[in-house]
C-alpha cells in the first residue's frame, strides 16, 4: 500500500534520515567505541546506554527508509478541483458558526498545531470526497462534531489553523 506524503512532508523525512546516517548514527557509534574501550562492558552504563540508542536508531532508519521508498508522492499542481482529497486545504465552518482551515496530509507529516491533519484521522476521513457545503459529522470521543464544507483549494502551502 501506497505511502502518501506531501513534497514537505517528504523532504523533512529524507532530511530526519540524512540527519540519522550522517550525524546521529556515527556520533554514537564513537560513544560506544569509546564507552567499550574502558573495559567491562557488562557494569558499564554508557555502553549499555550506547548500544540501546544505536538500535532506536537503526530501527528509525530502517522505518524512514522503507517509508520513502514506499511513498507517493502528490504535489500541489497535479491536483485541483472542488473535490476534498489528500493534499488539499478545506475550510469548514461548525454549528457556532467558527470557521477553522485544515490540511489534509499523511500520518507522518500531521501537525494538529498548524492545521494540518492526516486524511485517515477521524476529522480528514469524514471530509475526504466532500464538497463545498456539504455537511460532515466528525465522531470523536467528546461526541459528534457537524461541520460544513465552505472552501476547497491544492494551494495553500501552510495554512493558518484559523482564519
Amino acid at each position: 500500500m501506497p505511502v502518501y506524503l506531501t513534497p514537505e512532508g517528504a523532504k523533512r523525512l529524507s532530511d530526519e534520515l540524512s540527519h540519522l546516517l550522517s550525524r546521529e548514527r556515527p556520533r554514537v557509534v564513537q560513544e560506544v567505541a569509546d564507552a567499550a574501550a574502558q573495559g567491562d562492558r557488562s557494569e558499564n552504563a554508557e555502553y549499555i546506554y550506547g548500544k540501546k540508542r544505536l538500535r532506536e536508531i537503526d530501527r528509525r532508519v530502517r522505518f524512514l527508509t522503507k517509508r520513502l521508498d514506499s511513498a507517493q508522492i502528490v504535489r500541489h499542481g497535479e491536483i485541483s478541483g472542488d473535490v476534498v482529497r489528500f493534499g488539499a486545504t478545506v475550510e469548514v465552518e461548525d454549528e457556532q458558526g467558527e470557521r477553522r482551515v485544515y490540511r489534509l496530509v499523511g500520518p507522518d507529516e500531521a501537525e494538529p498545531r498548524r492545521g494540518w491533519v492526516s486524511f485517515q484521522s477521524p476529522l480528514g476521513a469524514a471530509l475526504m470526497r466532500r464538497r463545498v457545503g456539504d455537511e460532515v459529522v466528525v465522531q470523536r470521543p467528546a461526541g459528534e462534531l457537524s461541520l460544513t464544507v465552505r472552501r476547497v483549494s491544492f494551494d495553500d502551502e501552510d495554512p493558518p489553523s484559523r482564519r
